[in-house]
């Protein structure tokens, strides 16, 4: 792979960007000191010809072989992990993340793009449906009707600030879209264009040398909205994927379902993942549960979608003794730095505002020294179930290293509390497998609110499989119905195509008799390759 240097403009295609508009600088997340050099944001006309030329693309990408996809993804992968530590360098600038993170996210986002690249290679994914002829069928023959999914046409994915390269240029949106044969537009986000444009041009790079239409992957740049919302509107987009804030992702979905042509849009938006401690749990392993809480809190300055905002346990002396026990850790918390002084900002802003309620005791804020605008202190916060009912704002996220204890009396007050929560990514239970049989109305609960649930675990960390679900229902997402982490992430942009009564030669080859792509299909009701 060409060595990697950084040019501040937009990946349309093939060419770069030539736009003079309003320059975006990476910053030192650190220092605050910016980062050349500066980005410029496309112009109009850049991002129509971005967007006409993945429409281009699309006719002959979408009929590439599960093989040649596969190909691909694994050649962006190769190329991604070329960039060695140049993208290491420039990643922890603009991030304030350890390298430690940085590398471990490049492997987490190179492997999602090797799942995905043996998920289209085995070619199963594509849910092959085959129901043949009964000309002799009374009172009328039955046709030969065959179904498939196929991908929907170019789709436009936002960078998301927490995770520069999971979530970003060639994370899961990106990966999946790529792989159920849609060409894709980034929007870089702006708080790491450096990092932006080294996975930018791995991907392009990995679009030339597999041959195929440069239309299938731009990255655009922009300061403010203008550049998203137009992608969004464009009339040739045909669907969408954001990781971010809840007023940021609704804005967008508002204008992706306000079109003339409505498009499917998922954007992952906001949650405080609540963790329930059943009182034996409490009991029996309650310095390891404070431990790990605390761990999970602070994990990445509490700048995880995951991040466990919200802990009901019962009102009792072991569980007084326990939020003891969490809040001397929270105190001994050295302070970290956040991605972005506006995020910094905006979390300081928070756990004061948290703090001021009536009723609500701030336990313990770390005693870090902080050293500049993006350090986040890590806090703990305590109240009661009936204050926290009357309350909605206590169960909004704060987007940081910062927690809510709500102690409870009795099993049904924990039940309403639960009741009462806005969907999550995820909820947790600690407890035994007793406790799990005699709580099954609470997990009932649960499963009714977040899309993952955990038992004697910690939200924090998604690991990258087929079975894994990162969505749930609003406003952790914008439709529960699907996931952005897993293998079943691809099904968010395709949709399902029948074939009735068509000669044989004529059809995909996931379809035809004889089965040439030795795939699993459904035939006639019954499993067989």
């Amino acid at each position: 792979m060409k060595k990697m240097e950084l040019s501040g403009k937009s990946i349309i295609g093939f060419r770069r960007g030539e736009s003079e508009q309003v320059a975006v600088y990476g910053v030192n997340a650190s220092t605050g000191e910016k980062l050349n050099p500066a980005y410029r944001a496309a112009s109009a006309s850049e991002v129509d010809d971005a967007v006409q030329m993945a429409h281009q693309a699309f006719g002959s990408y979408s009929q590439t072989s599960g093989a040649e996809r596969a190909a691909f993804l694994r050649k962006i992968a190769e190329n991604i992990e070329g960039l060695g530590d140049v993208l290491m360098t420039r990643a922890t600038q603009e991030t304030g993340l350890p390298e430690a993170r940085i590398r471990a996210e490049t492997g987490r986002t190179c492997g999602q793009l090797r799942l995905f690249a043996d998920l289209v290679e085995d070619g199963s994914w594509v849910d092959a449906r085959i129901d043949q002829a009964d000309p002799d069928r009374k009172p009328l023959p039955k046709p030969d009707i065959r179904s498939m999914l196929r991908p929907i046409g170019p789709v436009v994915v936002f960078g998301a600030s927490n995770f520069p390269l999971a979530f970003s240029v060639a994370g899961g949106d990106t990966a999946s879209a790529l792989a159920g044969g849609n060409p894709v537009i980034v929007k870089a986000h702006h708080a790491h264009p450096g990092t932006s444009e080294l996975v930018g041009q791995a991907v392009s790079q990995a679009v030339h040398t597999c041959e195929l239409h440069e239309g299938v992957f731009s990255l655009l740049y922009g300061a403010g909205s203008d550049v998203g919302s137009a992608l969004v509107k464009h009339p040739l987009i045909k669907g969408g994927g954001f990781t971010g804030s809840r007023a940021g992702g609704r804005a967008l979905f508002d204008a992706a379902s306000s079109r003339p042509e409505p498009i499917p849009f998922y954007a992952e938006m906001s949650s405080v993942n609540p963790v329930v401690l059943l009182p034996g749990a409490i009991k029996e392993r309650g310095e390891q549960i404070a431990a790990g809480l605390h761990g999970s809190v602070i994990l990445g300055a509490g700048q995880f979608c995951t991040n466990p905002g919200l802990v009901f346990l019962e009102d009792n002396s072991e569980s007084a003794a326990f939020v003891k026990r969490v809040a001397d850790l929270i105190v001994g918390t050295v302070d970290q730095t956040m991605l972005t002084a506006g995020i910094g900002a905006t979390y300081l802003k928070g756990i004061s505002a948290r703090g001021s309620q009536g009723a609500v005791e701030t336990v313990a804020k770390a005693n870090g020294d902080k050293k500049s605008g993006c350090d986040g202190q890590a806090a703990l916060f305590k109240t009661d179930a009936t204050t926290f009912m009357k309350n909605p704002a206590l169960s909004e996220e704060i987007f940081g290293p910062s927690t809510l204890v709500i102690t409870y009396t009795n099993r049904d007050q924990l039940l309403d509390l639960v009741g009462s929560l806005e969907g999550q990514l995820t909820a947790t239970v600690h407890g035994s497998e007793q406790d799990l049989e005699e709580n099954g109305d609470l997990i009932r609960i649960l499963e009714s609110k977040a899309g993952r649930l955990l038992f004697n675990g910690f939200p924090t960390g998604v690991e990258v499989c087929h079975s894994m679900v990162h969505g749930g229902p609003y406003p952790a997402t914008s439709d529960g119905r699907s996931t952005s982490v897993g293998t079943r992430a691809i099904f968010r942009f395709v949709r399902p195509v029948c074939y009735q009564g068509f000669p044989n030669s004529a059809l995909p080859d996931e379809l035809k008799e004889g089965n040439p792509l030795g795939i699993w299909r459904l035939v006639d009701g019954g499993l067989s390759r």
